[in-house]
């Protein structure tokens, strides 16, 4: 894929998800937002932002302080900035009976402690950024 072209790649879960973390602090992002597990591969291209992970199987995650359910497939991209993640892909959180996808999480840059999940249908769920720590 043209969008991996340049970029640094990690392979192995423990590497992949060093990475990973890593990109979620560079970035001012909560450490727990991306819960792996046996990750294959994390890479990132700096001149375009672009960030993608492999991991073996599909996780489901609860984040317990807000009983919310989080799917993250197989593979999950994106544009990573400051505060941000753009164009989001692999990643949907339980709404009554439906899955719908993110497309784009975004951290207040005013220290409000809110973090924000946009959906495709333009529909924004709002959160307190410390239900998303390492470890929720």
């Amino acid at each position: 894929m043209a969008e991996k072209e340049g970029g640094i790649v990690k392979k192995g879960h423990e590497e992949g998800l060093k990475m990973a973390v890593s990109l979620l602090q560079e970035f001012e992002l909560p450490a727990g937002l991306l819960p792996l597990a046996d990750v294959i591969e994390v890479g990132f291209v700096k001149a375009t932002s672009y960030m993608w992970i492999v991991q073996k199987k599909k996780v489901e995650h609860e984040f317990k302080m807000i009983k919310k359910l989080v799917s993250y497939d197989t593979d999950i991209t994106g544009y990573i900035s400051k505060k941000k993640i753009k164009k989001l892909k692999g990643v949907k959180a339980k709404e009554l009976m439906l899955w719908p996808p993110v497309s784009e999480i975004t951290v207040d840059d005013q220290p409000t402690g809110k973090i924000h999940f946009k959906s495709l249908a333009g529909i924004t769920k709002t959160f307190p950024v410390e239900a998303f720590a390492d470890g929720q």
